[in-house]
């Protein structure tokens, strides 16, 4: 199997080329810093059997065309565990990706730190945590491929920490290894898929598919792929003033404005009217997926976030696909805001919700702090936000996803406080009044930018929308 590949096996598997960097070498006494009785003869032993002198194997290589610093931790050496050597090694990968700007790439497969090396091991953790932190600050993507296992602190750091995670299938992923679960552990809750499935990595990736969409991740991901403006080269990530704001998707449904308030209720509504799925396919030439909210959560029927190519350069993108938003759907739109934000990538939003979930579900998991983290993502953005609602802009749970400055709205799309049948209902109005209770909303495309709130964008015949 791919994961249980050798670091150099694993590293052909998913690169054009690859080049070691320098070993970093620390002395020790005899057993390591401990004086661990057979700990210099287990490392030799690991040693002669995997032909590696410590646990991982850092360099610089190409996938798929884009260079990285990759990361690969080989099992066979005691585990992939965490030593000081290890700290070493890792530390001076960071430091050359941040010096030659280029993203770093953990390939993990380790079961925690090295007991031998006790709290000299332990603290490695903080070094690893150090280096994710100064990368991330220089505006440098961290991609994680997690093998089998990725365990204890590798995971915590390496891993968990990571802008994007992407798994191998069937991996073992958890903080606990399988020696230190308790004995009626559920095994299937530290596997690749149930980590995915609760939010905390992007994706499961076939080994014969990894390094086509590694590839894809760093093509849209690295630094080569931001286009700012030439007053902005002084920047590690382009400010927000200095890059070119997103523009906005041509509507693809109908083409008038409507007459009344109603009627742009109902061409919202309409069944067949086009969803963010086909925004996203005509907009961009190619794009990847992040999920999950990193805390227990996704919305993948409410929210599809991630990266594409358009027009020569990357853009986020958060949609709403027409259902009601939950808890984790805003929250991993705000992840994905400030992501690009630190990468430099502009942003395009696409509202189209009824409103924010309002079950008791939704309360549980939090539903006024999620919207609230998404405005405050908006309102603290480093680069530009551009939104296009595409149908249904419901209350709070659609504006907290729309830029304040830069608001377009599609022909068949509306934007109201509320429903026009809750407005009749609060304002104590019968059935009868709704569709006068639209019209005084005044929710329409037009209305809207009368009250200078967002630009109605009509498709020209044969031609682009207005930007």
């Amino acid at each position: 199997m791919a994961d249980r590949l050798s670091a150099r096996a694993f590293l052909a598997l998913v690169t054009d080329d690859f080049t070691e960097l320098a070993s970093v070498i620390r002395e020790y006494g005899p057993d390591g810093p401990l004086a661990w009785h057979g700990y210099d003869a287990s490392r030799a032993r690991a040693a002669a059997r995997t032909g590696e002198d410590e646990s991982v194997v850092c360099g610089t290589g190409r996938v798929e065309g884009t260079p990285a610093v990759l990361i690969a931790f080989e099992f066979g050496f005691l585990g992939g565990s965490l030593g000081a050597r290890t700290g070493d090694r890792l530390e001076a990968a960071y430091t050359y990706a941040r010096a030659h700007r280029l993203p770093v790439v953990p390939l993990i497969a380790t079961g925690g730190s090295r007991m031998q090396e006790g709290m000299v091991a332990l603290s490695q953790l903080q070094r690893v945590a150090r280096q994710s932190v100064l990368t991330r600050a220089a505006g440098l993507p961290q991609i994680a491929v997690l093998r089998d296992p990725t365990t204890g602190g590798g995971w915590a750091t390496l891993g968990a920490g990571a802008d994007v995670i992407l798994a191998l299938p069937g991996a073992q992923v958890g903080f606990a290894g399988s020696r230190v679960r308790p004995p009626d552990a559920d095994p299937a809750a530290y596997t690749a898929e149930a980590q995915v499935a609760a939010g905390a990595a992007d994706a499961v990736v076939a080994p014969d598919a990894l390094r086509a969409v590694l590839g894809r991740w760093l093509r849209l991901l690295g630094p080569s792929s931001r286009r700012p403006s030439p007053s902005s080269a002084e920047h590690d990530t382009p400010c927000a003033p200095c890059l070119p704001p997103a523009p906005p998707p041509a509507p693809l449904g109908a083409d008038g404005l409507p007459a009344t308030g109603w009627e742009a209720v109902v061409r919202a509504r309409a069944a067949g009217r086009p969803r963010a799925g086909r925004y996203l396919d005509a907009y961009f030439t190619e794009r990847v997926a992040i999920s999950g909210d990193r805390c227990g959560g996704t919305d993948p029927e409410g929210v599809l976030c991630g990266f594409g190519a358009h027009d020569g350069r990357t853009v986020a993108y958060a949609a709403q696909t027409g259902a009601a938003t939950r808890p984790a759907g805003y929250r991993t739109a705000a992840r994905l805001i400030r992501l690009a934000g630190r990468l430099g990538v502009p942003v395009l939003t696409l509202v189209d919700t009824p409103g924010a979930a309002n079950d008791a579900e939704a309360e549980r998991q939090g539903a006024g702090a999620a919207i609230a983290e998404v405005f405050e993502a908006v309102a603290a953005a480093r680069t530009p936000v551009t939104t296009l609602v595409i149908g249904e802009g419901g209350s709070g749970g659609a504006l907290a996803l729309a830029a304040p400055d830069r608001t377009y709205v599609v022909p068949d799309g509306y934007f109201s406080v509320i429903a026009p049948e809750l407005a009749a209902q609060i304002l104590k109005r019968g059935p009868a009044e709704t569709r006068a209770t639209a019209d005084q909303l005044r929710l329409r495309p037009q209305d809207l930018a009368e009250l200078g709130l967002a630009e109605a964008v009509e498709a020209e015949p044969g031609g682009p929308a207005p930007v």
